[in-house]
C-alpha cells in the first residue's frame, strides 16, 4: 500500500515513555503520519536488553503490516533469541529530508521526521504468519518482488527470525523549515539555509 494512501487515522495515547523532556512542540501522536515515516524509512533501530545484561542497538529490516511491525533478524543472533520468551524493546525510524545550514554552529540541525516505538516483542513461530511477513518484507524492495524470486528453503527459513512489534505506545517528533538564527546574527556575513535530503532508488528488478 502506497504510504500516501495511509487509511489510519486518530491518535496514539500519549504515555510517560511517549513524552518528550525538550522540543514538546515538535511531538505528535499522528497515527497515519507515524505509519508513513515508518513505511518511508529504509530500516529501523532495535534497542533492547540483551541476555547478558547489556543493552543493544541493531539496525535491521522492517514492515509494517497493519498495526503491527515485523523487524528480520537471525536466529542465532541475540535479537532472536531473546525473542524466544519476549522481550522489551524500542524501535526507532528516521526519515531526513534536509540539512539546516545556520549562521551559528549551535543553529545548524537537520529537518527530519523520527518515530519512536516501545513494545514487548515476540517472535512470529505460526508459519502462515511466517509466510505472510516474509512476503511482504520482499516486497518492500519493489512491488511484486516476491513473485520474481526464490522463496526461503527449509534451511533458510529456520534460520531466520521474525519479531512482531504492536504499534500501540508510538510517537512522532519531526522538524521542517528553514535555520534559527539570533538576533546578533543575522548581519553576519554567511550563508544559511536548508539542503533538502532524499533517498533515490534507481532501477527495478
Amino acid at each position: 500500500m502506497s504510504t500516501l494512501e495511509c487509511p489510519y487515522s486518530g491518535r496514539f495515547e500519549q504515555t510517560e515513555r511517549t513524552t518528550p523532556k525538550r522540543s514538546r512542540e515538535r511531538v505528535t501522536y499522528e497515527r497515519a503520519e507515524s505509519y508513513r515515516v515508518l513505511d518511508e524509512a529504509l530500516f529501523v533501530d532495535l534497542a533492547f536488553v540483551g541476555p547478558d545484561g547489556a543493552p543493544r542497538v541493531l539496525p535491521t529490516f522492517h514492515v509494517r503490516v497493519g498495526d503491527t511491525l515485523y523487524l528480520h533478524g537471525s536466529t542465532g543472533s541475540s535479537m532472536g533469541l531473546g525473542g524466544r520468551e519476549g522481550f522489551p524493546v524500542s524501535v526507532t525510524a528516521t526519515v531526513v529530508d534536509g540539512l539546516v545550514f545556520a549562521k551559528s554552529w549551535f543553529h545548524h540541525s537537520m529537518n527530519y521526521r523520527s518515530v519512536v516505538v516501545h513494545a514487548n516483542a515476540r517472535l512470529v513461530e505460526d508459519a502462515d504468519e511466517r509466510w505472510n511477513v516474509f512476503k511482504a518484507l520482499i516486497d518492500r524492495f519493489a512491488e511484486g518482488r516476491s513473485d520474481r524470486s526464490r522463496e526461503a528453503s527449509p534451511k533458510e527459513n529456520a534460520m531466520s527470525a521474525l519479531l512482531a512489534i504492536p504499534l500501540q505506545e508510538v510517537s512522532i517528533k519531526q522538524r521542517a523549515g528553514g535555520p534559527v538564527e539570533e538576533p546578533d546574527d543575522e548581519d553576519l556575513p554567511f550563508e544559511n539555509g536548508v539542503a533538502n535530503v532524499r533517498t533515490l532508488v534507481t532501477g527495478r528488478l
